[in-house]
């Protein structure tokens, strides 16, 4: 029996929510491209009259295809095991598996974005979305009260993992440029307040975060700036890298409102894009106010925050 199997058989005969989660989420990172054709693996395995062959089969053959730097078959290898694990989720008892569907879906969501990586479409990804849209709907329609603060087991609800995995696919969507699909998550989660029931604080401030974003894209500025700050204060106080995502879309939404920052807080973020808007609008000179929009135009284009920047101008009439 190869070492892999050992593992995983001994992870799910313990029944530890994060033991198997932590054996399922360990894919080696995709080498650099090989000429070697990865191998496909048969392998048997059932555990406590569970049958795991077609899960410990791609997820082996996801971990030889990354080794051998094959981000195609990899993808393929992983799309298969998330299929075999969302089957197996959905009869299983309880939630103790919700961290092992979590780190199947961060696997399934990278593979994808490496497979099409130097491709003209997002063939794989738009395949990831299907994938993960089923482990949203397991965990959505699970009729097991939830608890937050009930710890992951064979009787918990499977609610539980709903929220991690409405952010994987908005960050997929906004990817995609399909925000339409968004209201497709955000309406059954906040009808029925998973939103604000969630046992961890990352996943409220992630989903937090790309509801502010989609508010500002739908011209609901009042709704962004409350989302936005929400995840702001939230975020962890070492996490700069995240506080400063956030700031990228909370700084044109305060702009819009005559919020103006100041220019240590830019500075600290390194958000230097920012410095002569802000300069512009506090100083009413609209001259350079457009200079920094010119400047920083295509940086603006990208992040899809443009076009809110232009309607700022207006502030500098005030």
């Amino acid at each position: 029996m190869s070492f892999r199997k050992q593992e995983l058989k001994a992870a799910l005969a313990s029944r530890d929510p994060y033991r198997v989660a932590n054996v399922l989420g360990d894919l080696p990172p995709i080498s650099p491209k090989t000429q070697v054709t990865p191998k496909t693996h048969k392998e048997s395995l059932h555990v406590d009259g569970t049958d795991w062959s077609n899960v410990l089969s791609s997820w082996l053959d996801a971990c030889d295809a990354a080794s051998k730097g094959n981000a195609i078959k990899c993808y393929e290898a992983q799309a298969s095991l998330h299929s075999a694990l969302n089957h197996i989720f959905s009869s299983s008892l309880g939630n103790w598996l919700v961290p092992a569907l979590h780190e199947t879906c961060r696997n399934t969501r990278l593979t994808a974005l490496a497979a099409d990586a130097g491709q003209k479409d997002h063939a794989k990804l738009q395949g990831a979305v299907t994938l993960l849209q089923e482990s949203f709907s397991k965990t959505l329609n699970d009729r097991t009260e939830y608890d937050p603060k009930a710890p992951l087991g064979q009787e918990g609800s499977k609610k539980a993992g709903v929220l991690f995995i409405v952010n994987q696919l908005f960050s997929m969507y906004f990817r995609l440029n399909t925000l339409r699909l968004c209201k497709n998550l955000v309406r059954p989660i906040e009808s029925r307040q998973l939103h604000l029931k969630s046992n961890t604080m990352g996943d409220m401030v992630t989903y937090r975060y790309y509801v502010g974003r989609l508010n500002m894209f739908e011209d609901q500025y009042e709704a962004a700036e409350e989302n936005l700050e929400y995840a702001l204060a939230h975020c962890h106080k070492n996490a700069i890298a995240n506080k400063k995502r956030i700031l990228r879309y909370l700084v044109p939404v305060k702009l819009l409102r005559g919020r103006l920052p100041t220019a240590a807080l830019l500075e600290k973020y390194q958000l230097v894009e920012f410095l002569p808007l802000v300069e512009g609008l506090r100083k009413g000179d609209l001259r350079l106010f457009n200079d920094g929009l010119v400047q920083y135009q295509d940086l603006f284009i990208r992040r899809g925050t443009y076009l809110l920047l232009e309607k700022c101008k207006m502030v500098c009439y005030r």
